[in-house]
């Protein structure tokens, strides 16, 4: 049974139509404040905030734990928490005291000097990741960039693998998917490619190791860059035996192994690499580690650090292609040692993910109850429902059952009682702030469109 053979497409039209105009009713000010950003590119800050099943983004006047109110005064249970940024809730108080600390007390956004901040948290990521040499960008984008480049140079390969419709950031190398023909081939909509993907870039479905091992067989592989679990695409989750056949497979073809915990920090407070006893030789995470204020980070294995620091021919001080001015700045130190110390700690993320269990137990009761041929999954504090059951077992399949019509219904519908998803999925995110009534509310209005699209049906 198929989604289109579950909802009727004209009912589904009209309520989405319906539920649009009322969106723009509500929203006066918003409305009035995107039309009036003319000389921003695509009127909003970056062309990504266009993704709004409204017609136009709502703007936020401030936010505050699960909780977010737009210039037109209406709050809402906020589950997108920036896309994992602020998973640890909007302006959690330890971070704004360390942050105001070092603003008006200490003074110094950027001096290109080290903090004690920073050692402190890279020992404490050591702790929960196990990797014991870490370094900091401002994005987990640049985190996976520097890493790429650390590992064409100690391993002189030049081909980076990625799985098909992974995420990591806007890396070119990333931006490649598997075709119909089983090769790979550009990512549609790779805007402005520096050179063919397929030059720079191997690819391989998630969950199939054949594909994996047939293309790590070429040897000019430095290294995989993969998410432990997909989630950019709809939460993807490894099946068993999976991923210590990926070690097994790169320690194999002398192949690097990073894993990108951007997302999938959601599994835990060291995040799926810890969860699932994992052991990478690099690991970048960025967006959460500082509360919502900008950063980014990779970890090193022992190793690879006594590799790459005895390389005397690498430029790793000056212009060696790795670095910026403003990486490891005191305020996103100071950022991220109340994060980890305070806010995202392990008695935190245990609750998280308690509530992320009940969220994904209440909604399967919904699904179920409608007989529809959707899926919930769930990697920690992180849910998703999609609209495929079984779940999709790699990226092609997961891109191949979404829905962007019955989307974009349920996520317009949602905001307009008071309920926002993240923009680009299903996916909801819980942080120390959500409770069982903000549960509870998604739930209640869940239930009302899906009675609302599915009576006449």
């Amino acid at each position: 049974m198929s989604t289109e053979s579950a909802v009727d497409r004209s009912r589904l039209a009209a309520l989405a139509d319906r539920e649009r105009a009322t969106f723009a009713r509500r929203h006066p000010r918003s409305r009035a404040a995107y039309e009036a950003a003319g000389h921003l590119f695509g009127r909003v800050p970056m062309t990504w905030m266009n993704k709004t099943a409204g017609g136009f983004p709502v703007y936020v006047e401030r936010a505050r734990g699960a909780r977010v109110t737009d210039l037109d005064g209406h709050e809402y249970v906020d589950f997108c928490l920036g896309d994992t940024g602020a998973m640890a809730g909007h302006s959690p108080a330890p971070v704004v005291d360390a942050v105001h600390r070092r603003l008006a007390g200490l003074g110094g956004a950027s001096t290109m000097l080290p903090t004690e901040d920073a050692a402190a948290v890279g020992a404490e990521l050591s702790r929960r990741f196990g990797l014991p040499y870490w370094s900091f960008a401002l994005t987990a984008t640049d985190a996976n960039r520097w890493a790429i480049r650390l590992l064409r140079a100690v391993s002189g390969r030049p081909k980076i693998l990625v799985n098909s419709y992974c995420y990591h950031g806007s890396v070119d190398e990333s931006l490649i998917v598997v075709g119909p023909d089983g090769r790979g081939q550009s990512r549609d909509g790779n805007v402005g490619a520096p050179t063919d993907v397929t030059v720079t870039s191997r690819v391989a479905e998630f969950n199939d190791l054949a594909g994996l091992e047939r293309e790590l067989a070429h040897g000019d592989v430095a290294a995989v860059l993969m998410e432990p679990a997909l989630t950019n695409i709809g939460i993807v989750l490894p099946e068993p035996g999976y991923l210590a056949g990926v070690r097994e497979l790169t320690r194999k073809y002398g192949t690097y192994l990073i894993n990108d915990e951007t997302h999938t920090f959601s599994a835990g407070p060291g995040g799926a690499t810890r969860a699932w006893d994992l052991a990478p030789d690099v690991l970048t995470i960025g967006k959460a580690i500082a509360g919502g204020i900008p950063i980014g980070a990779y970890g090193l294995s022992a190793e690879l650090a006594g590799t790459l620091l005895g390389r005397t021919d690498l430029d790793l001080v000056d212009m060696g292609g790795v670095g910026g001015t403003l990486a490891g700045n005191p305020v996103s130190m100071a950022a991220a040692r109340a994060t980890l110390e305070h806010v995202l700690t392990d008695d935190a993320f245990a609750g998280m993910t308690a509530t992320a269990t009940s969220f994904a137990e209440g909604l399967r009761k919904i699904i179920d109850g409608y007989a529809l041929p959707w899926s919930v999954s769930q990697l920690g504090c992180r849910v998703e429902y999609r609209f495929a059951d079984p779940a999709p077992r790699n990226g092609t399949e997961s891109a191949a059952s979404a829905d962007a019509e019955l989307e974009d219904f349920l996520h317009v519908y949602l905001s307009n009682r008071g309920v926002l998803l993240t923009p680009f999925h299903n996916m909801v995110l819980m942080s120390p702030a959500t409770t069982a009534a903000d549960v509870a509310r998604h739930h209640e209005v869940f239930a009302e469109a899906l009675g609302e699209l599915l009576s006449g049906s």
